[in-house]
């Protein structure tokens, strides 16, 4: 998963849709809390990527042998455990 932290709305969409890899921290600003969710929630954090409204958050899928798949755009800031996504640089 990326997030492009320079795009980002902070809508909190992600966060509704999936609670337990999003979250806010005090000044509003989206946390990723797990950067390895469940594969049950795979689908929940594609919708949540589909309904960004400023489409910062992208799902990355990979092949078997662990590369993203051919034509996928893997641009933008990674996302990590605890990183604050929307803050302004």
């Amino acid at each position: 998963m990326t997030a492009n932290s320079e795009t980002c709305a902070v809508s909190s969409l992600c966060v509704y849709r999936v609670p337990g890899v999003f979250d806010q921290d005090e000044d509003g600003l989206v946390l990723v809390l797990d950067e390895s969710p469940a594969e049950a929630l795979h689908e929940e954090i594609r919708r949540a990527a589909r309904g960004c409204p400023t489409k910062s958050i992208r799902v990355i899928e990979e092949t078997a042998a662990g590369v993203p798949e051919a034509g996928e755009r893997t641009s933008g800031a990674a996302v990590k455990a605890g990183d604050r996504v929307g803050e302004a640089r």
